[in-house]
């Protein structure tokens, strides 16, 4: 079952000699439960491709269509709903509330979409990723690698139609990397998530179920 598709997806900046095209009339499909790396060097259009499939951007032309649900026909607050139900973000820099302890950083989402939130899934999740004896804990007592899975709790508690995650190792050493990595892939398999991974990094790219390549706006 096809959790992700894009159709002719075209973004482009600017207009005449100033005209940027990020993108070039990208075609993939993403089925449910899979965990797909997309690779591509900086400026080969991975961000921009992940921002088209978050809901963050519009593309100039072609489509998005996660969970049966085409982005383009949403109006501004119709989106930005879906994007808190149904997609969940893992970014390279944790975006951790500083204020809130890792318990209220991971059903944060949840909270703020007004849901109620389920008590043993959150606490399924936190074993899984390791973090029982840090539910407490502040952003800043814990390591990178413990931030970036407390990001990845708090990406999944919404039980999310897929999860996005741009370079998410991007600020660990490489022990950490293989270790969140590996995390990230059993918690894929667990709850039968649908993960799609942004990377420039061919060893993290490996973990995944399938590669993707992008090279100058174009699936290669």
């Amino acid at each position: 079952m096809e959790i992700l598709q894009t159709t002719d997806l075209v973004k482009t900046y600017g207009e005449g000699d100033t005209c940027v095209h990020a993108l070039r009339g990208v075609n993939f499909t993403v089925d449910k439960g899979e965990f797909v790396a997309i690779v591509g060097t900086s400026g080969s259009g991975k961000s921009t491709l992940l921002h088209m499939l978050g809901g963050l951007d519009n593309p100039t032309s072609g489509t998005v269509t996660i969970d049966g649900k085409e982005l383009g026909n949403m109006k501004d607050e119709e989106r930005t709903i879906f994007r808190r139900r149904k997609i969940g973000f893992v970014f390279q820099s944790f975006n951790l509330v500083p204020v809130l302890s890792v318990y209220e950083n991971i059903v944060l989402p949840v909270e703020l979409d007004g849901g109620k939130v389920d008590a043993s899934y959150v606490e399924e999740i936190i074993h899984t990723l390791g973090l029982d004896e840090k539910v407490n804990a502040y952003p800043n007592q814990l390591s990178g690698g413990q931030q970036q899975r407390v990001a990845i709790a708090r990406a999944l508690a919404a039980a999310p139609a897929i999860i996005l995650a741009d370079e998410p190792t991007g600020n660990l050493d490489s022990k950490t990397s293989q270790d969140v990595l590996g995390l990230l892939k059993v918690i894929g398999e667990r709850f039968g998530q649908t993960i799609v991974m942004i990377t420039h990094n061919e060893e993290i790219a490996q973990m995944a179920d399938r590669i993707i390549r992008i090279e100058d706006g174009q699936i290669a």
